[in-house]
């Protein structure tokens, strides 16, 4: 049989099976698939704790661990320790959430916390037995240990955490809302540890009885307290990056911002001499005075929640202005609303791309972070650090919008 244009048919033989199909030409060569560059990421130097810092924090885990083993017995700390993951755990998600969308360094965020956890509570106890042995009519006064020892000891040595942080990770610090995070991991990692102590102690002098009744005064009733008087200093040395001001020159706000840390944590001590006038006496104090003074604090971080926003949205504006926004874009990564609506839109594209949408809104805050320490001169390599986050937020918002 021969087909109408003459030419032979290419398969003269039957097909093996209904299924088979013809080899009518080789087809185009497939290519490999293409190689996906890594994105762009900024330099880690002043972004991250110096490496020497960790083996003494490790070698000072290690002494408490022997401490808390040998003097209050391996039973009863791990008791206290479980029970201070509570309410460790409440103000580490609650900090967390504060600076959800511009968040800190991973390194500094741990060195945070360890130094919290670890040389500030060394540091005090090796500084309070020292004392006790120098002067020891002072440890006999429990007036003095608890309103004026322990506030300014603690404090200080939170605070040295604190500075730490600020001349290390330079390049993280931009302003109040970032000290105040930094402060209150340092506060939350102080807290952790003082309440495996405390708990410890009230189990073996008194039982599950005594136990609770010390849960309910420290998880309970004030949680925050060490991550608030700590924060006080975070915000004064949040208010020295956000000028521009280098280490020495921020010592001035540091101190100012520790004095309050300390006043505030004299205030609340002296809550345990009211105590001995019942447990009324006591709740009174504390719903008259601290809980007024916590929701002052709290209203304080919105307020700097929406400073940053407000900052956030001028800085992205001078991005808009040169056409890598748009308005609505910047309206969408400066507002709360404007991220969850980004967020649920991402979230209802082809296969779910909320991940890219978060990581689109978090380059936009980092952004507009490098984009004011370019402004304040404090930092030479902010503009690397633009050019880097400009070329993320551009492939981000390429796979956003592919189809």
């Amino acid at each position: 049989m021969t087909y109408g244009t003459g030419l032979t048919p290419p398969h003269p033989q039957p097909f093996p099976t209904a299924m088979a199909q013809p080899d009518r030409a080789p087809g185009a060569a497939i290519a490999p698939a293409p190689v996906t560059a890594a994105l762009p990421v900024a330099s880690p130097r002043g972004r991250r704790a110096w490496i020497w810092l960790w083996p003494v924090l490790a070698l000072l885990l290690l002494a408490l661990v022997a401490y808390f083993v040998s003097f209050l017995g391996a039973a009863a700390s791990t008791v206290g320790l479980l029970a201070a993951l509570i309410p460790f755990a409440v103000v580490i998600m609650t900090v967390m959430l504060i600076d959800r969308w511009e968040p800190e360094p991973r390194g500094l965020v741990f060195f945070a916390l360890a130094w919290g956890a670890t040389a500030s509570i060394a540091f005090t106890l090796i500084f309070d037995l020292a004392l006790t042995i120098a002067v020891p009519q002072l440890s006999e006064s429990d007036f003095f240990g608890a309103v004026i020892q322990a506030p300014v000891v603690e404090e200080f040595f939170k605070g040295l955490g604190l500075l730490l942080v600020f001349w290390m990770g330079r390049r993280a610090f931009d302003g109040p809302v970032d000290g105040v995070v930094y402060g209150a991991l340092i506060g939350a990692g102080f807290a952790f540890t003082e309440n495996i102590q405390y708990f410890a102690i009230s189990l073996i002098e008194g039982g599950a009885l005594t136990l609770g009744f010390t849960f309910f005064m420290r998880a309970i009733l004030s949680p925050f307290a060490h991550a608030m008087f700590t924060a006080c200093t975070g915000f004064a040395l949040g208010l020295a990056a956000r000028r521009g001001m280098k280490t020495p020159s921020a010592l001035v706000f540091w101190i100012v911002g520790m004095i309050a840390g300390i006043l505030l944590h004299a205030l609340w001590n002296g809550a345990t001499f009211v105590v001995g006038g019942g447990l009324d006496t006591f709740l009174g104090y504390y719903f008259v005075l601290q809980v007024p003074i916590f929701a002052l604090f709290v209203w304080g971080v919105v307020m700097l929640r929406r400073e940053e926003a407000r900052l956030t949205r001028a800085r992205l504006g001078d991005y808009a202005a040169a056409g890598w926004f748009t308005p609505q874009e910047v309206d969408m990564l400066a507002t709360p609303q404007g991220r969850r609506t980004g967020r649920a839109w991402a979230a209802s594209l082809p296969g779910g791309r909320s991940r890219l949408m978060t990581a689109f809104i978090r380059d936009a805050a980092a952004l507009a972070a490098a984009r004011q320490r370019a402004i304040s001169g404090r930092d030479p390599q902010a503009a690397h650090d633009e050019h880097v986050l400009l070329a993320r937020i551009t492939a981000t918002r390429q796979a956003l919008l592919s189809r």
